[in-house]
């Protein structure tokens, strides 16, 4: 990582916050939802995918110049491999520790939800891994680790936040699966039985699409722009925007 960068402690705390706080948007919205109304499924996921829009929207802004607001194992899994390429980007042990503290922060984050909400903390029930849920991650993914690879190839890092937060709530929309599009959240999400939940069983198979949809998302942003490899310190935002708050 470039020597401007905030230390590593804090990054770490920024990324379990951020991951945290998503969490929670995702899972407390969907409570809300759940409750306000019962009976209209479509209405709550609207309710839910908007929550999310403008949540992961300002955590991007407010965490970007920390950490690169990664909140996403396969995000930092990419910068990592960008980076070997070009001796930029994440080292093996940042990654390590950031999928660690995105992890943590996600469950932190489902707990929480659940506590503001009254609802109990459990596990989840519900079944999502179909064939056709499978494919929505692979897809949700690919076109995630595209977006914002692509931003800081083009040098529009700057436009992360509302591009992100954008296309996951359409992928909410378009794709089967509700755009999952993270291992962390995926997880974090087991510990509600809620709206939001995913029962433990769904669990690998997400994963493992979701990381087949990493490698597609890499794969394209290659084939579309050679230079990202270059860019890979560039990811959400800038990090030299924290050069100042480190």
């Amino acid at each position: 990582m470039t020597s401007n960068q905030p230390p590593l402690w804090r990054r770490a705390a920024a990324e379990l916050l951020g991951t945290s706080l998503l969490v929670m948007i995702v899972v407390g919205s969907g409570i809300a939802a759940q409750q306000l109304s019962p009976n209209d499924v479509g209405l709550q996921l609207l309710q839910n995918s908007m929550a999310t829009v403008f949540g992961l929207t300002v955590l991007i802004l407010v965490l970007g110049p920390v950490s690169g607001a990664h909140f996403n194992p396969v995000v930092s899994l990419v910068d990592w491999v960008l980076g070997r390429r070009s001796g930029t980007g994440l080292t093996l042990s940042e990654l390590g520790i950031y999928i660690v503290a995105q992890t943590a922060g996600a469950v932190s984050g489902s707990i929480i939800a659940n506590t503001m909400f009254e609802v109990g903390t459990s596990i989840s029930t519900k079944d999502r891994a179909t064939t056709g849920h499978l494919l929505g991650e692979v897809v949700a993914t690919a076109g995630l680790v595209l977006l914002i690879f692509a931003l800081a190839a083009t040098k529009r890092g700057v436009l992360a936040a509302p591009a992100v937060g954008a296309y996951i709530g359409a992928a909410y929309w378009f794709t089967s699966s509700s755009s999952f599009a993270n291992p962390a959240v995926t997880f974090g999400r087991i510990f509600s039985d809620t709206f939001a939940g995913i029962a433990p069983g769904s669990v690998p198979g997400f994963v493992l699409a979701q990381l087949a949809g990493a490698a597609v998302g890499l794969g394209l942003l290659l084939l579309l722009f050679p230079s990202a490899a270059r860019t890979a310190d560039d990811v959400v935002l800038p990090h030299a925007a924290g050069q100042a708050a480190s």
